[in-house]
């Protein structure tokens, strides 16, 4: 194939800057926290959403897996579950104490890989980046729905 060139593609660049964004971010994290509880502790506590089923829409995993995310935090004392609802039957989750510390960590790694990444752009560069990137997404199925 003549004009393949792997490291010109769009998906390996897009790709190789998740991989290298997520490393520089995890190892800023509390130790043995992933990104993945970061940002669920972030949603619970900066963006308000509390139900197992809306915080795996929020972080983009299935809802099996996002069982399995919240079951590790509340085995490492970040988060607690409550029934809730008229019935019980539905859960809400919160943050502990222990959490809210763990999440004003999460803040300072979260601002600093933020602020690592977006220095090597001017601020039209980066504005033009973030649309561009949210454009490619648009219309695409989400892939937790598979």
């Amino acid at each position: 194939m003549a004009g393949y060139r792997l490291h010109n593609r769009l998906g390996y660049r897009v790709s190789r800057l998740a991989r290298l964004m997520q490393a520089r971010h995890e190892a800023a994290l509390p130790k043995g926290l992933t990104r993945l509880g970061a940002t669920v502790l972030a949603g619970l506590g900066d963006e308000g959403v509390t139900t197992p089923s809306d915080l795996a829409a929020y972080v983009g995993i299935t809802r099996p897996a996002m069982s399995r995310l919240l079951k590790g935090l509340e085995g490492k004392g970040l988060i607690a579950r409550a029934p809730a609802g008229s019935d019980g039957r539905q859960t809400e989750v919160a943050l502990t104490d222990a959490g809210q510390g763990a999440l004003a960590q999460v803040r300072v790694a979260s601002d600093a890989l933020q602020a690592h990444f977006a220095a090597k752009l001017s601020p039209d560069d980066l504005t033009h980046l973030t649309r561009t990137l949210a454009r490619l997404a648009e219309g695409e199925p989400d892939p937790t729905d598979f």
